[in-house]
């Protein structure tokens, strides 16, 4: 019987290889799953020790606990596959092996269940940047390919509005230019929930982040992609390798649980405190009522000035 992971400490080298002859696995979640697990080793934990999995998970942010969970569980499933596989029912000492497949069963059962993935109770708390923290965001990224690839999911979040998926599936050919008056204006057509297409419009500057990482992508396919280990660029990038990236860049401002919704919000808000009628912000952002809108903005009662002041009785 194969009992690695019962009988080793961790067994690096198995859940590794679990992981890459997973086919189910996209290559940006792979690496993900590789990151959760290598990070948890190199604080010397062993990947057999229930406790010390639980332990562990508390320390560190959602994402992470999640990818790390994940990770356990395609172990354990793999391990129990090859349990099972090789069970005898008439071995001679089938007694003794019975008893030994029924622990290790147990010790799988408590290796999956070690990582607890609560989900959010009640309403989470928001997070609106200011105009001066969306440029502290925006200056984490670094001159590099990836610094430009991180800058660029940031705008197309903070400067249009997306949503995660939204973001993730847009193409180059999704970019186009629209006649505003007596010059052209450049647009993303832009499909979200229920297939529901519609047009927003970015500023120059985002637009030419989007040409200029055209340049070094192709310009053909999705905008947004996933980069190796030596920076190989891939086809696509994964919302949850788009949520890493938003933790990454808010923990280098103090705000490690910033994430994706907290910049569409940011876009929302910015635009209502520099006059954008609420319905035109609606319409941008894709909801099908003002009232969804209005639970984005950061309204406070204004009891020194309000409306009831301007009108004429």
């Amino acid at each position: 019987m194969n009992t690695q992971i019962i009988q080793a400490d961790g067994n690096l080298a198995l859940i590794l290889a679990v992981l890459d002859a997973d086919p189910d696995l996209a290559d940006s979640t792979r690496r993900q799953y590789r990151k959760a697990v290598l990070n948890y080793v190199a604080q010397g934990h062993s990947l057999t020790d229930p406790q010390a999995l639980a332990s562990y998970a508390r320390t560190v942010g959602s994402s992470t606990r999640a990818f790390l969970s994940a990770a356990v569980k395609k172990l354990a499933s793999a391990e129990r596959e090859a349990m099972n596989a090789i069970a005898d029912p008439n071995a001679e000492n089938v007694v003794e092996l019975e008893a030994r497949m029924s622990q290790v069963t147990r010790k799988l059962a408590a290796l999956e269940k070690a990582i607890k993935i609560e989900q959010p109770k009640g309403q989470r708390a928001h997070t609106w940047l200011t105009q001066a923290e969306v440029k502290q965001l925006l200056d984490t990224c670094e001159a590099d390919v990836v610094g430009q690839r991180d800058r660029l999911a940031l705008g197309l979040l903070l400067a249009a509005g997306l949503r995660r998926e939204e973001a993730t599936n847009l193409t180059f050919a999704d970019v186009k230019l629209q006649p505003v008056k007596e010059r052209l204006r450049t647009v993303l057509d832009v499909v979200g929930k229920g297939a529901k297409a519609r047009v927003v419009p970015i500023r120059d500057s985002l637009a030419n982040a989007i040409g200029d990482w055209a340049a070094v992508v192709g310009g053909d396919g999705r905008i947004l992609r996933s980069l190796g280990r030596k920076k190989v660029i891939g086809y696509s990038l994964s919302t949850a390798a788009l949520y890493d990236i938003v933790q990454k860049r808010g923990g280098l401002i103090g705000k490690p649980d910033l994430a994706p919704h907290d910049l569409r919000r940011t876009y929302a808000q910015l635009g209502y405190e520099a006059g954008i009628p609420i319905t035109q912000i609606s319409t941008l952002l894709g909801h099908a009522s003002v009232e969804t809108t209005q639970r984005y903005l950061n309204l406070e009662l204004d009891l020194e000035t309000t409306v009831s002041d301007f009108i004429p009785f």
